[in-house]
């Protein structure tokens, strides 16, 4: 059994990789905003569906396999690189707009809000290298099966996943808000996450194979 002091300081590590601005918050919000909390809640369940598929893959070591084969693993990782920098460039482009500022888009059903929650998630290499690169450091083969070790700690990631942007989409509309009537903090703000998305798509394009 892992120990309550290896789950507190795993817990707190998720927390802060969960409050990085990301693909999965940039969706949450946005969803949040042009079509209120309920859609943002249905997306925010496909996202921990992707979480769960990790999880899983990364317990029964299909993870570890897919990051020993090199196309396999670079066709994920362009492929995450590409969707962070569009996104990047929807925020830095012209006209661009911040996540935060309301918008109107075409609802969209529950079931795609959900398909696309999960696909915003499974399309981030960062989150099968979280999984490869993190969850080993914490796992203690002399403390009990590693297998439940994984999913035990793999279930907090998840959990603090869910809160944090469960928040977020609670808080999403009166943030927009807050924006809304300070024209330059929403151009501060777009050209922040435009940065660090951009920024995470170079990294993760350019980040060698481990």
């Amino acid at each position: 059994m892992i120990s309550a002091a290896a789950l507190v300081a795993f817990a707190l590590v998720c927390f802060g990789l969960a409050v990085t601005p990301g693909p999965n918050m940039v969706y949450l919000v946005s969803r949040s905003i042009c079509q209120g909390r309920a859609a943002g809640y249905v997306s925010l369940a496909g996202t921990a569906t992707g979480f769960v598929i990790y999880m899983f893959a990364t317990a029964l070591g299909l993870t570890a396999l897919l990051m020993a084969v090199p196309l396999a693993y670079d066709a994920l990782r362009f492929a995450g690189a590409a969707y962070l920098a569009w996104l990047a460039w929807q925020a830095l482009k012209p006209g661009g707009r911040s996540p935060f500022q309301v918008r109107t888009l075409a609802p969209d059903s529950p079931r795609r809000l959900y398909v696309m929650g999960m696909m915003t998630n499974l399309l981030n290499p960062k989150a099968a290298m979280l999984y490869l690169s993190l969850l080993p450091q914490f796992i203690d083969p002399a403390r009990g099966d590693i297998f439940w070790q994984s999913i035990t700690l793999s279930s907090v990631q998840i959990a603090v996943s869910m809160c944090v942007n469960g928040a977020i989409i609670a808080a999403a509309g009166s943030i927009a808000g807050f924006l809304a009537g300070r024209p330059r903090w929403m151009v501060a703000q777009r050209w922040l996450m435009g940065t660090v998305l951009g920024g995470l798509a170079v990294r993760m394009a350019t980040e060698a194979r481990r």
